[in-house]
């Protein structure tokens, strides 16, 4: 009997919507053979994450085997799935794997990172085969909200997995690859051991919306407005770019793209072949010179980042253009959990300049990239998978779709990031958990969630901080008085007094009274300076800040 497994083990994505990172191997135990499905990103917030740039899989697993690693897959080209490729290539040295327009994202990244030569291989749609150790990989094409998207038929010698990627069943997508039902049914028709399978939209009951179906929507609104129109979705969603763009041609509307990221996902596709044509674009500089009536701008910033085209317009103006009272503000997009908050205070800044603000609420002017659970139950469906593993989404949402599965007949297994699976056998079987975490991209620095310095930062946040500046001579006694700095504090407390003279008097008593042998040890007298600043100004302010003292000795 073999004593080689097939394995699957998340390491992000699973539990979590982001950072997508999937492992597949083949061999003896520990000494499996593997590739790597994906490697995206998550994005901080200024609550969890204050100040970081990027957040990525922990790899360690990974890094620690290394010489075992035979390949890298990307399904698509969403920073999700793509995001850390540059910044992790080099702790990880395998050759990638790609289609055609994902090259060109995946040699950027690899580039702004210092790293170049052959390390991308493109290659084509099914049934072109990459054969990688002890497995064969096929890209078999999806529709999904960006293009070149693809599922992986990934054969071993234990069976066929169908690692689906993000998709949705879209037969009409706009831009990209339809998806072929026959296509899958003969890839499937041989028989598949597993689905993994995107759980995103698995609570959405309703079928998804065509791309094709987004466009007419779109054109009516723009039509119905007198004055100029402004969108934004999604910079990667081209099909998107390319029906608001020809909804606004229809009605006789220039049309102007604002924001590197828009302008670089276009010319992309351009170059890569993906979007044939595109209406003719118009500079921001001639967009200044066109009646606000015949103009339309697609602009970045959809999910309320600070520095995007969106919040820029919201909060004044962007490369020449403003926007006034009347003027249509349309988010052809779906506010990602946890960006609500941003979102909406673009909303209400462009509220208050008299902005006309639509949102899909009413489902008209957006399609999620996403299969809904209908769409989910046909791909179950087709697949027809001896066993199926949710993916893509949180803990709910995984749990769910095992439910969904096993309501038609297919036995699942909630597996979250850093359980090991080992898919060999008749049933599903945990066998191992991995320790995953966060790591950190902070300027041009990484770091673990384990190292403090987040905490730190939210600390810092919701405290304050006083730094305590003290000067002691050669005979261990303090040289005039002590000396502080407040930062996100109140200049004025409960006594009416300045905070810094109370609390400088305060450590100057303390300190002048303090032995001979505390004076002599730096570490006792950090704490008890520490202890007597925070006293003082949880009786002042009511807080308990972060205390940060220099103790500087004259010799």
């Amino acid at each position: 009997m073999s004593k080689d497994r097939l394995i699957y083990l998340p390491l992000g994505g699973a539990g979590e919507i982001g950072m997508n990172l999937y492992v597949y191997g083949y061999g003896p135990k520990d000494k499996e053979r593997l590739i790597i499905v994906d490697l995206g990103v998550a994005f901080p917030d200024m609550d969890t994450t204050p100040g970081i740039d990027l957040i990525f899989p922990d790899i360690t697993w990974l890094t620690d085997r290394r010489n075992q690693i035979e390949a890298i897959f990307i399904t698509h080209a969403h920073e999700d799935h793509i995001g850390a490729l540059g910044h992790l290539w080099a702790e990880l040295g395998a050759p990638v794997y790609v289609r055609n327009f994902t090259s060109k994202i995946a040699n950027r990244k690899l580039e702004e990172n210092g790293q170049s030569g052959r390390i991308v291989n493109v290659v084509s749609a099914w049934p072109d085969t990459s054969k990688v150790g002890p497995f064969e990989v096929s890209y078999l094409p999806v529709s999904h909200s960006i293009p070149e998207s693809s599922a992986l038929v990934i054969d071993t010698p234990k069976g066929r997995l169908i690692h689906t990627g993000d998709f949705k069943l879209d037969e009409k997508p706009v831009v990209g690859e339809a998806f072929d039902h026959e296509m899958w049914q003969k890839v499937c028709s041989a028989g598949v051991r597993a689905l993994i399978c995107d759980s995103t939209n698995v609570f959405s009951e309703n079928e998804g919306r065509s791309e094709s179906e987004v466009g007419p929507e779109i054109r009516k609104l723009i039509e119905d407005c007198s004055e100029m129109v402004v969108a934004t979705t999604f910079a990667s969603n081209v099909a998107r770019i390319k029906s608001i763009a020809e909804a606004a041609e229809e009605a006789g509307r220039s049309v102007c793209l604002m924001g590197r990221a828009m302008k670089s996902m276009i010319e992309v596709s351009l170059e890569s072949g993906v979007l044939s044509d595109f209406p003719k674009l118009i500079s921001p500089e001639d967009a200044k010179a066109i009646p606000k009536r015949n103009l339309l701008l697609i602009v970045t910033g959809s999910q309320g980042e600070r520095r995007a085209a969106s919040a820029q317009l919201a909060n004044g103006k962007y490369q020449g253009m403003k926007l006034s009272p009347g003027d249509l503000f349309l988010f052809s997009s779906k506010t990602i959990p946890g960006n609500e908050r941003g979102v909406i205070k673009i909303m209400n800044k462009l509220s208050e300049k008299g902005v006309d603000v639509v949102d899909d609420s009413s489902e008209r002017y957006h399609a999620s990239g996403h299969a809904n659970r209908p769409e989910l139950s046909k791909i179950h469906d087709i697949v027809s998978p001896q066993f199926l593993l949710p993916m893509h989404g949180e803990h709910r949402h995984l749990r769910e779709h095992v439910k969904l599965g096993e309501a038609k007949g297919v036995p699942g297994l909630l597996a979250t990031n850093g359980m090991m699976v080992d898919l060999s056998g008749n049933q599903l079987k945990v066998v191992d958990h991995i320790d995953t975490g966060r790591v950190y991209l902070d300027g041009t620095s990484k770091f673990g969630a384990l190292d403090g310095i987040v905490r730190d930062r939210i600390k810092l946040a919701i405290n304050g901080i006083i730094v305590v500046n003290i000067i002691i001579d050669e005979n261990d006694e303090m040289l005039g008085e002590p000396w502080c700095e407040i930062r996100g504090l109140a200049d004025f407390g409960q006594s009416d007094c300045n905070f810094i003279d109370v609390l400088e008097e305060d450590l100057s008593q303390y300190i002048r009274r303090s032995s001979e042998s505390i004076m002599q040890d730096d570490d006792k007298l950090e704490n008890d300076i520490k202890r007597i600043a925070q006293k003082t100004a949880l009786a002042e302010i009511g807080k308990k800040p972060e205390v940060s003292i220099i103790i500087s000795r004259l010799n």
